[in-house]
């Protein structure tokens, strides 16, 4: 009974999902890509998700003990952004930078910020961001037991031919979790049966950016070479994975369209004109930072104030 005498702001939804179910969720659909980068590069890549899902859990129960606040590791929230993390990194690096990541991940990105649901950005990727800054050599050293050599992307921003089918498998170097665009898609499957996500997002980021190597990318409609870059580097694990965060994304659905767009246009030009081969991360990063702004000019007007006339 006094649940029911409760009075808060609107909005009022009524659903039956929960943090916690929508977490764990995204957890079940990451494991087939998990899976194949602990196929595809052996136990140390489990060693190393182990790591980093623990230094994330840990650091979100250490400070909610500390600050006595509601312990909240319960959500799974903290389980996602530690097993994002770790499928974005390498395999060879050392066990430390999972913590480290994992650490500044919650701590810095998410707690400091006042939790879940404060976050202005996606704290995995935030977290991989600075790693990338603070480590450079070890979080762009993709050798290993079963690969040496650059990643396919590399490969092919220096003109040498790759191999697609095994970017599409992901019989190739990167990233623990970004190898296999056939793993990814069948949790982005799981995602959009369960209704957790939709297409709005990955498929405008999707196409923008495939229009955006056509007409810059030097060499028009060439599919094999449209193939790679789509099968390559963190694309489907980031557009459907991370740019579609509840938390940090737009709330309009507009504003997911343009939201999206952005991402294929900045990644498109991290990738044609800048250094890097990649550029998932630092695109999704400044989108998330843009999102007050992309929010506000596609807020829809409220009847009656200055809404557009029949």
């Amino acid at each position: 009974m006094n649940d029911l005498m409760k009075v808060s702001s609107n909005p009022h939804v009524r659903s039956k999902s929960t943090t916690s179910s929508i977490m764990l969720t995204v957890v079940i659909a990451l494991l087939p890509a998990a899976g194949f980068g602990i196929y595809n590069f052996g136990l140390k890549a489990l060693l190393l998700m182990l790591v980093t899902v623990a230094s994330t859990v840990l650091t979100e129960l250490a400070f909610e003990k500390i600050c006595k606040k509601k312990v909240t590791i319960g959500d799974y929230s903290a389980v996602v952004t530690g097993l994002l993390l770790a499928m974005n990194l390498p395999v060879s690096a050392p066990w430390w930078i999972g913590v480290l990541g994992g650490v500044f991940a919650i701590l810095v990105v998410k707690m400091l910020f006042g939790g879940l649901g404060q976050n202005f950005m996606n704290p995995a990727l935030g977290a991989r961001c600075f790693l990338l800054i603070s480590f450079t050599s070890i979080m762009t050293n993709f050798d290993c037991d079963a690969y040496t050599g650059a990643t396919p992307l590399a490969n092919l921003k220096s003109g040498e031919a790759v191999d697609i089918l095994d970017m599409v498998i992901g019989r190739t170097a990167g990233t623990i979790g970004e190898t296999s665009m056939v793993a990814i898609v069948i949790g982005a499957c799981i995602l959009i049966l369960f209704g957790i996500i939709d297409l709005r997002i990955p498929g405008s980021y999707i196409v923008s950016l495939v229009i955006f190597i056509s007409l810059f990318g030097g060499r028009g409609l060439d599919w094999p070479y449209i193939s790679a870059h789509l099968s390559g580097g963190g694309l489907m694990l980031g557009a459907f994975f991370m740019a579609t965060d509840y938390v940090t994304r737009p709330i309009t659905k507009r504003g997911q369209y343009v939201y999206g767009i952005l991402l294929g246009i900045l990644t498109g030009i991290f990738r044609i004109f800048g250094p890097s081969a990649e550029g998932v991360s630092y695109a999704i990063i400044i989108g998330n930072l843009l999102v007050p702004l992309i929010e506000k000019v596609t807020l829809p007007k409220a009847f009656g104030k200055g809404g557009e006339k029949a």
